[in-house]
């Protein structure tokens, strides 16, 4: 990965940007200081809802026979369980907007903070659906800043099975999108803005702050 501070080459990194203009027009507001917490949740979930039906489109599904009041008739359903998976803390503020357009879908959850010396992930909780790998795993968090906490929940998820795995993101670094594309390569990465770079402390420029405590207005 490329020191932190300069922005390494893309040009291998698989990530996508979600550029619909509700999208923007609420990380707009997600970005903004001036925010008060409880928009800033509110709006967090939004967009998550938003993203996540925009990258569903390609989800597996199966023909089944429906009785309607007149006549049988053939649909499709999801072929398999869905499920979410935030990282906490923060993760929880996108859960919700999930869960209120799939309220189907399971939720998993896996605890990482970030070791602010070394910048590197520390798991203290993980607890997840037995079957998890039978479908689909969005995988939810607000920041990906050096990477270092994706790569480790996916290595959670993959030891389990699991392969459909879709990393979703309000704001993503070029380095942890780098550092993703190394180290996760069949891992689909969506975010709503590719931001310039990270600072000396490891935080997105021009990013939105520290989403967990913004979140749960804690600082």
């Amino acid at each position: 990965m490329a020191p932190r501070g300069t922005v390494p080459d893309m040009t291998s990194t698989a990530i996508e940007v979600l550029d619909h203009p509700l999208i923007q027009h609420k990380l707009m507001r997600i970005r903004d200081v001036s925010t008060p917490p409880d928009v800033f949740r509110a709006l967090v979930s939004q967009v998550a809802g938003l993203m996540v039906f925009q990258i569903s489109r390609d989800l597996p599904v199966r023909d089944v026979d429906v009785e309607t009041p007149l006549e049988t008739t053939t649909c499709s359903r999801l072929a398999g369980p869905v499920t979410i998976v935030p990282i906490l803390r923060a993760g929880i503020g996108m859960a919700d907007g999930i869960t209120s357009l799939m309220p189907e879908a399971r939720t998993g959850h896996v605890g990482l903070y970030r070791n602010e010396e070394t910048l590197e992930p520390v798991e203290y909780y993980c607890k997840l659906p037995e079957d998890i790998a039978a479908g689909p795993v969005f995988l939810v968090d607000p920041m990906l800043a050096t990477g270092g906490s994706a790569i480790a929940a996916v290595r959670l998820l993959e030891a389990r099975g699991c392969r459909d795995i879709r990393l979703v993101c309000l704001v993503a670094a070029p380095e942890g999108a780098a550092a993703m594309a190394q180290q996760c390569p069949n891992v689909a990465v969506f975010t709503a803005a590719l931001d310039r770079q990270l600072n000396d402390l490891g935080y997105i420029l021009p990013g939105l702050g520290d989403a967990g405590d913004r979140i749960f207005g804690t600082r």
